[in-house]
């Protein structure tokens, strides 16, 4: 493979993706965007509920990483029709995983809304959002499982037309509902819910003509959903320990006081718009790799690995030059507040020097994915948390909370410190062969 041909291919495979990736958190912020002009308890609500359901979604997410690199393994060894089944075992548990999370959360929701403070209006409207939103949520799994499909079957495109036209149908929708019929908070709910619907039904089209054509039955094979389940259970061991490092970097921001809180909060949301593009270089990776360890091609392997390595440093040192220059007037586009000004300048200088760090990790971890090294990645972010940890407790405790100072130190654990962990843990494993597996399984 020379490298151009290889350039092009992942540049193929990552554009797209972004575009998709970024489907998701568009459709709740539309949601927020129409909410808002209801008042300030309906927003509240719709956002604290929202907080919800991106978390269970967010867990879910190994539907998509199980099964891309899993089709694409077979895909490159010239076994479509076994590619199409597993795809097919994919999609099936995400369909029993949505009923399941959708009958719990809608029981579940008073209780955990109010746990989590809810109080009053607010958790009248959040309760009736999340309760309404559940009847989505088996559609949201399902369109992550036929997205991994078809990113296994070397197809970013189409997720990112499917993905496009949902949002698009998605905003109709509520503005019709919340308004044209004035059904509140439940109206935006329930467009969301029928959007997302509209996206499995498309996906499920596809995918069944698909199965059909190579002479493969619609029906699951109980031991290929098993085999996905156990693939996933470690990636979303892998995904629950990301997702309580960044609880526990908020928890810090909240002890800091509201400003800080309020910056941090800022810092995180273009650390996360970073990390969709970075996400979508880790989603060629999962995708190619994938492919060539299945038609066992290891040098392609080798040189796919090198190549987006250093694009995911050459991606961070330019976003990093941008936030560095960014840095001192950024705080304007979001708020008022001089004294959130100056947190969020701290921060997002320390984002700046750590973004090749962050570059390294999110292709790391993509390749990593990709060629089905799921263990692995959930017990190094087990040691990656009790690495930061420790770290976090001691800004808890010396760092000013509610100054400029004491947010930069919770960045310099978040962006130096933990990413630093996953870089060493990563780096070490991606230095051996020992996840290198050709093969069609």
């Amino acid at each position: 493979m020379r490298k151009e041909p290889v350039a092009r291919k992942i540049l193929h495979l990552a554009v797209p993706a972004f575009g998709a990736l970024i489907a998701e958190p568009l459709f709740l912020l539309a949601d927020s965007a129409i909410v808002g002009h209801l008042g300030v308890d309906q927003l509240a609500g719709v956002g604290l509920a929202a907080t919800v359901l991106q978390s269970v979604v967010g867990l879910m997410v190994f539907l998509a990483y199980s099964t891309t690199p899993a089709v694409a393994r077979l895909v490159g060894a010239g076994r479509r029709p076994e590619a199409l089944a597993v795809g097919r075992d994919g999609i099936w548990l995400a369909t029993l995983l949505g009923a399941v999370l959708a009958v719990a959360g809608y029981l579940a929701a008073a209780p955990l809304l109010a746990g989590m403070g809810a109080s009053g209006a607010v958790l009248d409207y959040a309760g009736e959002y999340l309760r309404i939103s559940m009847a989505g949520v088996p559609a949201m799994l399902v369109v992550l499982a036929a997205t991994g499909v078809l990113r296994g079957l070397q197809d970013t495109k189409t997720p990112l037309l499917v993905a496009g036209a949902g949002f698009l149908v998605n905003i109709l929708l509520n503005l019709f509902l919340v308004y044209g019929l004035d059904l509140s908070v439940a109206g935006s709910a329930l467009g969301t819910a029928l959007a997302q619907w509209g996206m499995a039904a498309v996906y499920l089209v596809m995918v069944g003509r698909a199965v059909r054509a190579h002479g493969v039955g619609l029906r699951p094979h109980w031991a290929g959903v098993g085999a996905v389940s156990r693939v996933g259970s470690w990636l979303m061991l892998r995904t629950l320990s990301l997702r309580l490092a960044i609880l526990a970097t908020v928890l810090v921001a909240t002890a800091q006081g509201p400003v800080n809180l309020a910056a941090h909060q800022l810092a995180m949301t273009i650390f996360t718009f970073l990390a969709f593009a970075l996400d979508a270089l880790a989603i060629a990776a999962q995708a190619l790799i994938g492919k060539e360890l299945g038609a066992g091609n290891v040098p392609a392997v080798k040189l796919l690995t090198r190549t987006m390595v250093l694009w995911g440093l050459g991606f961070g040192a330019g976003t990093g030059v941008l936030l560095l220059a960014a840095s001192p007037w950024a705080g304007w586009v979001f708020s008022t507040d001089p004294a959130v000004h100056r947190a969020l300048a701290a921060a997002l200088v320390v984002m700046a020097l750590a973004q090749p760090v962050a570059g390294f990790v999110f292709v790391l971890d993509g390749v990593l994915i990709g060629a089905g090294d799921a263990r692995y990645l959930a017990l190094a972010g087990l040691v990656n948390l009790a690495l930061y940890l420790p770290l976090l407790w001691w800004v808890a405790a010396a760092a000013e909370g509610g100054t400029p100072s004491g947010l930069m130190w919770l960045w310099l654990a978040f962006s130096v410190g933990y990413m630093a962990a996953r870089a060493a843990t990563l780096g070490l494993r991606a230095r051996t062969e020992a996840w290198i597996r050709p093969g069609a399984h």
